[in-house]
């Protein structure tokens, strides 16, 4: 059965639209924040370049509407990185300026062939973005608080086999062309299509699978956050401008500055095994043992929803340890007094300004790491990031 071009783009359309459309709906219920927002984008942008696309087909003067669509396609595939590092809490100025110049480029090198550019005028300023943040993004996937989950590794599977896809298809373009037999056969519209609704629908799944497993962890944290300005806990934002200025002055003087990150990743387990009400008490427990056992100097902030962090200046790094196993040595004690015996897995990690620098958000990644290593490795209660 041979399919023209005009009914795979309205398939194709069809799959994309839907899937974005309910994946954005369920942002808006969920009032989700953070990476589910960038995803929505992106399924938006996947959205924008199915219309686009299906505008080229049905009319051969409309040369704009591929500008548009590649743009989006690029934006797309962009924003499943970006969601992917805001997911794992990570930088997002310098990646987030990398997109928007991508998605501009793409749609000036349509525009400056203009209409007599042809079918695939602009290519490689859609094709190498493309690979580049699918291969970016696949990375992401393997990293951080993503790394974690085995479902995020599945997202890491569709971007790293679109990243191939993609050098595959700028290969044969580039030496064989796009009128080339090879090229239309395993690279053109066609394959293409088929390829982006797989992808597509099982994007939607696990993404949906991803935001859905924090669901339950902000449930617990509600009433917890209620109290945080009682107990001294700053907000992730708030955290960020205050250690800033403690690495600011104490760059100046070269005094030592550490962060210790008090990761607790394994609430929906006890919940699925033990009540919520429990899950609850555990969630509440660590929050206030944090705030409890860290130093009198210290300021505390969250790290996300799974994360709390503590920063101060210290004397040395074996004092900046010994605060921490102070924190770790209470938050034992404390959530051994928990109702229902429920000890959970709890990561420390410590970085240290001599190895990470002082880049307050270096620092805080750096401590974010070293607590998901140690919350994993059975011989160790605090890990030390040294800076590799």
């Amino acid at each position: 059965m041979t399919l023209d071009l005009a009914s795979v783009h309205i398939m194709t359309a069809l799959v994309v639209n839907v899937s974005g459309v309910l994946f954005i709906m369920e942002t808006l219920l969920r009032r989700d924040e953070g990476a589910g927002r960038i995803w929505s984008i992106g399924f938006l942008s996947a959205m924008l370049t199915t219309l686009a696309y299906t505008v080229w087909v049905q009319s051969d003067d409309a040369w704009w509407a591929i500008a548009v669509g590649n743009a989006a396609f690029v934006a797309g595939t962009g924003c499943m990185w970006l969601g992917c590092r805001r997911f794992n809490g990570r930088r997002m100025r310098w990646s987030s300026i990398l997109v928007a110049v991508a998605v501009v480029a793409a749609a000036l090198g349509v525009a400056f062939e203009g209409p007599d550019g042809g079918d695939w005028a602009g290519a490689l300023w859609m094709f190498v973005p493309l690979l580049g943040f699918a291969g970016a993004g696949a990375v992401e996937c393997l990293r951080g608080e993503m790394r974690e989950s085995r479902t995020a590794w599945v997202l890491g599977a569709v971007l790293g086999f679109q990243s191939l896809y993609y050098v595959s298809r700028t290969t044969a373009f580039v030496t064989s062309g796009p009128d080339s037999a090879l090229f239309q056969a395993a690279f053109g519209t066609v394959s293409t299509s088929f390829l982006t609704v797989t992808l597509t629908i099982v994007a939607v799944v696990v993404t949906s699978v991803l935001r859905a497993s924090r669901a339950p962890m902000r449930g617990y944290l509600r009433d917890a956050r209620a109290v945080d300005q009682e107990q001294g806990i700053m907000s992730d934002e708030s955290f960020a401008v205050l250690l800033e200025g403690i690495c600011r002055r104490a760059a100046r003087r070269h005094e030592p500055v550490a962060v210790t990150a008090v990761r607790l990743d394994d609430l929906d387990p006890i919940s699925t095994a033990f009540g919520s009400d429990v899950a609850g008490s555990v969630a509440a427990t660590w929050r206030a043992g944090v705030r409890r056992h860290a130093p009198t100097n210290a300021v505390v902030g969250q790290d996300g929803p799974t994360g709390l962090v503590v920063g101060l200046a210290v004397v040395s790094a074996q004092e900046a340890r010994r605060q921490a196993g102070i924190i770790y040595r209470g938050l034992f004690d404390d959530l051994g007094k928990v109702g229902g015996g429920v000890i959970p897995v709890v990561g420390v990690g410590v970085a240290l300004s001599e190895t990470a620098g002082y880049d307050a958000v270096e620092l805080i990644r750096a401590a974010r790491e070293a607590a998901s290593r140690a919350a994993v490795e059975v011989e160790t209660s605090v890990l030390i990031d040294d800076g590799e």
